[in-house]
């Protein structure tokens, strides 16, 4: 028996975003932008070979007073890849997407590699932001992509992505690392059928392979944040207590920790209800910081 979809699921997948894109440091760059233009910007960060439509069924019920903006980073989704990637270089790409969009300082939510972005983003720009926050990102260790690329002889020579003879297959192939009990099927799905491309004839993944020499931040580098910062973490996933202790200390010890109970490192797909109700929380938190 398939799963049934909720209405909440349907909602959000039925309101419209505008695509959009622009040049940061010689890259083309894809976004989704849903709201007002105008409005004040919330930019939602992937995690490593993952893309925009990871935030389907978040962004629309950030957007009633926000210009939320899902990006796709370099190397990832529909934007152009490039020659080397830096944490510093796709927080730079965040804050132009923001800037495009909006004349007020932006807010970066970034989830397991992109809570790394929204970390950087807010070392490199400070008070430019109203504030950041880590959803469940392993700041000392690689992220859960980068761990199972590596384990699966990811390193030295990096390999090309595979192909597949047929969108069918491909698609039947995707899953989430580390995989979780609690990860909603459509979920899933949907992320999946955004993260696949056709190149002649055979389908393979949308992420440059490359990315996965960038995906990891070192407690060191948090000390110099200026601006509002949270870090969400699920109860099975990777930000383990000892590590969203070890970074609240480094930011000086006053940083909210908000456990996602029954999910693990996947949030969005595993308790995406309970992530959105967490997001909006801080929305009205910092809207007028």
């Amino acid at each position: 028996m398939s799963e049934q979809h909720p209405d909440w699921f349907s909602h959000a997948l039925a309101q419209p975003y505008e695509s959009r894109e622009l040049d940061v440091d010689g890259a083309r760059i894809t976004y989704r932008a849903w709201g007002k233009s105008g409005a004040a910007p919330v930019v939602l960060v992937h995690g490593g070979a993952a893309h925009a439509g990871w935030w389907d069924t978040t962004a629309p019920f950030l957007a009633a007073d926000h210009r939320v903006i899902a990006i796709d980073l370099s190397g990832h989704g529909d934007s152009d890849r490039r020659e080397s990637y830096a944490l510093s270089t796709w927080a730079t790409e965040v804050v132009s997407a923001a800037a495009a969009e909006s004349d007020e300082a932006p807010i970066v939510f970034g989830h397991s590699m992109g809570g790394f972005v929204a970390l950087t983003a807010g070392r490199d720009y400070g008070r430019a932001l109203r504030g950041v926050a880590a959803i469940d990102s392993p700041v000392r260790e690689l992220s859960a992509e980068a761990k199972a690329w590596i384990a699966e002889g990811g390193h030295g020579d990096i390999p090309g992505n595979k192909f597949y003879p047929d969108r069918e297959t491909i698609l039947s192939r995707f899953r989430t690392l580390p995989e979780d009990t609690s990860t909603l099927t459509y979920v899933k799905d949907h992320i999946a059928e955004g993260s696949v491309v056709e190149i002649d004839g055979r389908w393979t993944w949308k992420f440059d392979p490359h990315i996965f020499l960038s995906s990891r931040m070192e407690p060191e580098e948090l000390a110099a944040i200026d601006c509002e910062v949270a870090l969400i973490r699920g109860e099975r996933g990777m930000a383990t207590t000892d590590i969203t202790d070890l970074v609240a200390e480094r930011l000086g010890g006053h940083v909210p920790v908000t456990l996602i109970p029954d999910a693990g490192h996947h949030i969005m797909l595993d308790q995406p209800v309970a992530l959105i109700a967490v997001l909006q929380t801080l929305l009205g938190q910092w809207r007028n910081t």
